[in-house]
């Protein structure tokens, strides 16, 4: 099977927010979502978003293996669920998250004359009173590993208990990185296992997990199943939610809002090939530090023949197989093993890899006046890093320190051999030999997180063509008649109105604006452009005010 899968090379996060405010933007920003980020940007050490998410002994996410070698939901099977279907007592609540709030704006504008300025008090969206902001997404932003949120860190917690001196929050040896987290859309997804109706589901062509809106009853059941909590639930709708990959955009070759919009160009979108057949063997192996190797023996070698020629018998199409060739995420997670999933011991097989963050180690060498690219110094600094190595390891390996060490000695492999090329030495080929790569590999892994173009960061096959009027943005997949209805208040309350018409705008049209270098004719309704999608080019009627009348021969000021 085929699965859409990313991979973030936290090397380059700077912790700006904008996928995350792109993202809301875009899917959630209708009422009942208001606290719902399917994108969110922690820093590390912390506690995250909700709360101490990671904390499955209190929120029973993910997988456990019985006795017997099998698999159930954490929080339990089929019986326990029916018994608490009304009632499920596992749910973080609204302080885990935050009670969404806004502002009285109109005191600043009514306020009566005084010595002091008027302010914008908080009011909360639930009870519309007034309230204390005491909790957000980002409340821990920017903390830099500080006592005040990383002492609450359920990694941190579980560290301590083995090696307590691993672990310090003085100033000078504070230490953090951030973390963008997105729904992992896992090769075995335990949020689909646990919704009693079915409406959770994971798309048979590419992997991407959805919610069915029609379908969805409200149980809640899904977000206690997942490790990650990356499912809401909105409490207008009565509906459950989640990142959905950005489908309508990846069924016509575009990425992410989240990747398109990232600052620091660190996501990469891209193909694999996995064997379905295997996927609750490689979950269940006994040792939690297998597990990265067991879900990387998953992914096939679209290059092996054998591979092709089983995809082309279960109906995989050619041009998704050349993607899959030249997917970044392949390369990064299987080819030259840089990219690691996030919590393998959830047992959900995540499909969002990370490439663990090597930046301060250079720094910190350099400001000691040492050589911060020499590959020697750079192997002897990755041990002592200010945040341990063994951190690495309880988010992206189950605890194994030895995979997140050999990633930070090919990182530093890397940048040891390509300053020699680029300073126009004669490149080391020990250096390379010293990581078990050739100097060619590391090239090419250069080229792919150092300069790679649009086009070899974001390797998307679109869907079929018979799809095609399927994929049009006809309306908002909340707002047709008779669906759950995301739309304004009529006589009987909340989402009780007509829907309200929407242009009809087709994600094959954003695309031929995004990659056309031409100017849009408003008068073409398949280019048509509007407040909502403009991509700055052409002069949209009633997007600027019009100007004075020019004489003939004049230029424009």
């Amino acid at each position: 099977m085929a699965q859409l899968a990313m991979v973030m090379n936290l090397d380059k996060c700077i912790g700006c927010h904008t996928c995350s405010v792109t993202c809301k933007q875009a899917w959630t920003n209708r009422s009942g979502t208001e606290y719902v980020w399917f994108n969110n940007v922690e820093t590390r050490p912390g506690q995250g978003y909700p709360r101490r998410y990671q904390d499955q002994e209190k929120w029973q996410g993910g997988w456990v293996r019985t006795r017997g070698g099998r698999l159930k939901p954490k929080a339990g099977g089929r019986l326990r669920k029916l018994l608490t279907i009304f009632a499920n007592p596992v749910l973080p609540d609204i302080r885990d998250y935050y009670e969404p709030w806004t502002y009285d704006y109109e005191n600043l504008t009514s306020a009566p004359l005084g010595d002091d300025f008027p302010v914008a008090q908080p009011k909360s969206l639930i009870s519309g009173e007034p309230m204390s902001v005491e909790w957000s997404a980002n409340w821990d932003d920017n903390l830099g590993g500080g006592p005040e949120a990383a002492e609450l860190d359920p990694v941190v917690e579980r560290m301590r208990s083995e090696a307590e001196e691993k672990v310090r929050f003085g100033f000078e040896q504070a230490y953090m990185f951030y973390l963008p987290r997105i729904c992992e859309h896992c090769l075995n997804p335990s949020c689909v296992a646990s919704c009693p109706s079915g409406a959770m589901y994971k798309r048979s062509e590419d992997g991407i997990v959805l919610v069915d809106q029609d379908q969805c009853r409200g149980w809640r059941m899904c977000v206690t199943g997942c490790p990650y909590k990356k499912v809401y639930f909105n409490h207008r709708t009565g509906k459950a939610e989640k990142c959905h990959f950005c489908y309508p955009r990846v069924e016509v070759g575009l990425p992410t809002v989240c990747s398109e919009t990232c600052v620091g160009r660190l996501r990469y979108m891209g193909l694999v090939l996995y064997d379905a057949d295997r996927v609750g063997e490689a979950a269940s192996v006994p040792d939690e530090k297998d597990l990265y190797e067991a879900q990387l023996g998953l992914l096939l070698d679209p290059e092996d023949p054998r591979v092709a020629a089983a995809a082309r018998r279960d109906g995989i199409p050619e041009d998704w197989l050349e993607a899959a060739r030249r997917s970044p995420v392949y390369a990064l997670a299987k080819k030259h093993k840089v990219a690691l999933p996030l919590h393998p011991e959830f047992r959900t097989m995540p499909m969002v890899w990370y490439i663990p963050p090597l930046s301060p180690v250079v720094d910190a060498l350099t400001e000691t006046g040492h050589d911060g690219e020499d590959l020697d110094n750079l192997f002897g600094a990755i041990d002592s890093l200010r945040i341990p190595v063994e951190y690495l390891a309880e988010l992206f390996t189950a605890g194994d320190p030895a995979p997140v060490r050999g990633v930070l000695q090919k990182l530093s492999a890397m940048r040891s051999y390509m300053r020699a090329v680029n300073l126009g030495d004669p490149p080391d080929e020990s250096v390379a030999g010293a990581v078990g790569m050739t100097g060619r590999e590391l090239s090419a892994l250069y080229r792919l997180l150092g300069v790679a173009k649009y086009n070899d960061r974001y390797v998307i096959p679109t869907a079929y063509e018979a799809e095609g009027r399927q994929l049009e943005e006809a309306h908002c997949s909340l707002d047709y008649e008779g669906g759950p209805g995301a739309y304004g208040s009529g006589p009987f309350g909340e989402a009780s109105g007509k829907p309200v018409p929407v242009s009809v705008e087709t994600f094959h049209a954003l695309k031929e604006r995004q990659t056309s270098g031409s100017i849009a004719d408003p008068e073409d309704k398949r280019s048509r452009v509007n407040l909502l999608n403009w991509d700055g080019k052409g002069r949209p009627d009633g997007l600027f005010p019009p100007g004075p009348p020019r004489n003939e021969g004049e230029e424009r000021p």
